[in-house]
């Protein structure tokens, strides 16, 4: 159940971050309220994992890892921001990353 949770985490946190970008860009007073809802989300079930026997570094590293990975390329997607090589390699080394915290995590 630990997974579901930190996976809505991650989820809520992108939508956070996504609407953080729309409120900046001259968006009304909904997107604060998105990127408020979303954060506290995200926080909420980074918390509900955690108590569900996740360990930090592994729930924290996951969490963190994938939202930039995600924002990056939903940012490409969405907004047409640049995805150039040089970010794709950041991407792969975040992947890597998250799977050697995971890997190297003792369950």
């Amino acid at each position: 159940m630990n997974w579901v949770f930190l996976a809505c985490g991650i989820l809520s946190g992108l939508s956070g971050t996504l609407s953080l970008r729309m409120a900046s860009h001259g968006g009304t007073k909904k997107w604060y309220i998105a990127v408020c809802t979303g954060y506290v989300l995200a926080f909420s079930f980074l918390t509900l994992a955690l108590q569900h026997g996740m360990p930090l570094g592994a729930a924290y590293g996951i969490w963190a890892a994938s939202g930039i990975a995600l924002a990056a390329l939903a940012a490409r997607v969405l907004f047409r921001e640049p995805l150039t090589k040089v970010m794709g390699l950041g991407i792969g080394l975040i992947v890597a990353g998250v799977l050697c915290i995971e890997n190297g995590a003792v369950h």
